[in-house]
């Protein structure tokens, strides 16, 4: 059986020539037969990319023979499938957007914590665990005893660290995320504010699920990925959710009873909102990825 490796990956660093790097790294990831989505901007670069693993080492070695780069860490997952269709590396103002002219991670960031010392961190009583993620991630699993702020997007966090929090209330505030990236800018912003101990996780939920093991977790649920395997448990396992493909949202198995669930088209969370044009588009969609399936070619999308 193939295994495809998936590496999520990301670096603050001034790129600011990132537009002229794009059809170059375009090409590199078309010749190795790479797909995924990574994302460039003035800041850095960021995104998640799936292939072989001769693939993804040439991948990850073009980006790194760049000066500002070399240092390019990674985290590692696996798939039975393929699970993105087509290799997409767009240009954006920034990389994970907080709206927030000024922060810079490259400069100021919070404390990192190893995935070994995250536990003994956060059961500390007088620490403040704060989900960064949005509200349908933390649905599906998050730490105890962690925040949820409530955000449709990271734009939001803002204005939740405004209304919420006080640098002369709360003094040591931990923070994690997928796979680290919210948090560096997180972070970053927060010292600005005033906040004087930051923590937050060293190479994210995803980096935790890796190397921790289940017995002594303190992570609950299953850790969203952005990606078509919708989930991944301890170990980085496929988990047990599906990707809605009407509005990109994770099913649980208990979703996938519903009559509102259709396979590749709607789930309970969309179903009585989404436009006809849009429920017509996902079942032609999803009736194309059958047929490919059905004549064991792969379908490659729009």
């Amino acid at each position: 059986m193939t295994q495809y490796v998936v590496a999520a990956l990301y670096k603050f660093a001034a790129l600011p020539d990132f537009e002229a790097l794009i059809p170059p790294l375009k090409a590199v990831c078309d010749e190795h037969l790479v797909k995924g989505t990574l994302l460039m901007a003035v800041e850095g670069i960021n995104g998640t990319i799936a292939g072989s693993r001769e693939g993804i080492d040439a991948v990850l070695a073009y980006l790194r023979n760049d000066d500002r780069l070399n240092d390019l860490e990674h985290k590692e997952s696996f798939a039975t499938e393929q699970p993105f269709y087509r290799m997409k590396v767009r240009p954006k103002k920034e990389i994970v957007t907080l709206g927030v002219p000024g922060v810079d991670p490259s400069k100021t960031v919070g404390t990192y914590v190893s995935p070994e010392n995250w536990n003994d961190l956060i059961s500390d009583p007088d620490v403040i665990l704060i989900d960064t993620r949005n509200d349908y991630e933390y649905g599906i699993g998050t730490f105890r005893g962690a925040l949820n702020p409530n955000t449709q997007t990271f734009r939001e966090f803002p204005a939740y660290v405004e209304k919420n929090l006080n640098p002369d209330q709360h003094k040591k505030v931990a923070m994690f995320c997928t796979g680290g990236i919210r948090c560096e800018k997180a972070s970053s912003y927060m010292l600005e504010k005033g906040f004087e101990e930051v923590y937050h996780l060293q190479g994210g939920i995803l980096k935790y699920l890796e190397k921790v093991d289940p017995q002594e977790s303190l992570w609950d649920g299953e850790c969203f990925v952005f990606d078509n395997r919708a989930s991944v448990k301890h170990g980085l396992e496929e988990g047990d959710y599906d990707l809605c493909h009407g509005c990109r949202y994770p099913v649980s198995l208990e979703d996938q009873k519903s009559p509102k669930y259709v396979p590749g088209v709607t789930c309970p969370h969309c179903f009585d909102s989404a436009p006809v044009k849009t429920i017509r588009r996902a079942a032609e969609r999803h009736k194309q990825v059958e047929i490919a399936k059905e004549r064991n070619q792969k379908h490659i999308g729009r």
